[in-house]
Parts: C-alpha cells; sequence; structure tokens
C-alpha cells in the first residue's frame, strides 16, 4: 500500500533512540525527509548516518520550550515545507499517585504534554496553509487504563489525550489530523525500568503504525488514541 509519503517532510521528537527512531525509520522508509532531535548529541549522530540523506539531527531536550520552534524552522530552512509531526519524549519517573508532589507534576506535564503541544502549535500554521498535514502523538497506554506506579505518566499523557481530542476537532477542515499511537511495552529503555511480565511488541512495527497514521489513507481518522499493545488494555471504550 502507497501511503503517500513520498517527498513528505515529518518532524520526530526524541528520535535517536527506541519508539521515536523507530517511527523516524519507518516514515523514511516511506520516502519522507526527517527531522531527528535528541538530547545526546553521539546517539543522535548515529540515527542520522543510518537514515542518510533522508535525516538532519538537531540537538536539544524536546521539553525546553525554545525548542519545538527550532525544529519547524528547520524543516522549512532545509527542505522548504513541513507535512507530518510526531510527538514523543521520555517518559517521568515512577511514583504512586500520593507521592506525586507540585513539581514533579509540573516536570511530567511539561516534557510530556506541553512539549507535544508546543510542537503541534508550532507546526499548525504551516499544516492548515497547506491544507494538509498529520500529527501523532506517541503517548502510553496509559491513555486507555492507568498504570499501576506511574502516576506522573497518566497525569500527563491524560492531559495530552484531551487537547489532541479537542484540538482534532478544530483542525480537521484544514485537511489535518491529530491522532495518538499508545504503545504498552516493547524492548526500550523504559522497559528495562519498568519490566512488563507480558508479551512485548516489536518496535518496528510500533513505527509502521505511526507512518500509517501519519499517511494519506488514514485522512478520516482523526481524534483516536490508537492501542499499540497487544491487547494489554482491557475496557471496551
Amino acid at each position: 500500500m502507497d501511503l503517500g509519503l513520498t517527498g513528505r517532510v515529518a518532524i520526530v521528537g526524541a528520535s535517536s533512540r527506541g519508539l521515536g527512531l523507530a517511527s523516524a525509520r519507518a516514515l523514511a522508509a516511506e520516502g519522507a525527509r526527517v527531522v531527528l532531535n535528541g538530547r545526546d548529541a553521539d546517539s543522535l549522530a548515529r540515527a542520522a548516518d543510518a537514515l542518510g540523506d533522508a535525516a538532519v539531527p538537531v540537538v536539544g531536550d524536546i521539553a525546553d520550550p525554545a525548542v519545538p520552534q527550532r525544529l519547524v524552522d528547520v524543516a522549512l530552512a532545509t527542505w522548504g515545507r513541513l507535512d507530518v509531526v510526531v510527538g514523543n519524549a521520555g517518559g517521568p519517573p515512577h511514583a504512586r499517585a500520593l507521592e506525586v508532589t507540585d513539581d514533579a507534576a509540573r516536570a511530567a506535564f511539561e516534557a510530556n504534554a506541553l512539549a507535544s503541544i508546543r510542537l503541534a502549535r508550532a507546526a499548525l500554521p504551516h499544516l492548515q496553509a497547506a491544507g494538509w498535514g498529520r500529527i501523532c502523538f506517541i503517548t502510553s497506554m496509559a491513555v486507555r487504563q492507568p498504570l499501576p506506579g506511574l502516576a506522573l505518566s497518566n497525569l500527563a499523557r491524560a492531559g495530552l489525550w484531551a487537547w489532541a481530542k479537542t484540538a482534532a476537532q478544530d483542525v480537521a477542515a484544514h485537511g489535518v489530523t491529530i491522532n495518538l499511537a499508545c504503545p504498552g511495552p516493547h524492548p526500550t529503555d523504559r522497559l528495562t525500568e519498568q519490566p512488563s511480565g507480558g508479551p512485548v511488541g516489536d518496535v518496528d512495527d510500533f513505527g509502521r503504525v505511526v507512518a500509517f497514521l501519519c499517511s494519506a489513507p488514514a485522512a478520516f481518522v482523526n481524534g483516536v488514541a490508537l492501542g499499540v499493545d497487544g491487547g494489554a488494555v482491557a475496557g471496551l471504550l
């Protein structure tokens, strides 16, 4: 199936490793050019080298309020367009609900909600002007089923989902969609911190799901939180 991504330009936050890098690889495999981002310059350089001319790296913490606009500026300066945005950031520390402090809650919301919202805000004027755009936020199965011991993640991810669900209605008329890809356990650094004890997904398969949500055939998929969790979420809604 042709995903209609050849020649498109994408930004993928926190894409030097893990699910972000897998998403960037999948987009590049479909013919997109990708702005990569990460805090570790060496890891980011290796990721960019692996993708060759299809990628340009931008070092920076996606939670830094200045970085989302910088990523948009690099995409436009390098390739003259922007079509796809994949918001992503590493998860916050483990915490039980009654252990959550004000400072910890602010930091989690900054990284796992506001960073993606800022990236979408910076990109949307360009996507809307073009009459075509795809925004996909990599979040967690926690948006559908809060996870024990991950109160900070549950809090921030649910907030991002609420924003995305609202914004999706506002941008649909401009040919732009906003969706969430909600992973369960995958072999990433996060899984090492919190072993799942259950089935584990393939990161490259996850990246292909993100690529589909960012594709031309997904034009009528909007405001969806798609679980990529092997059936781990037990709810019916």
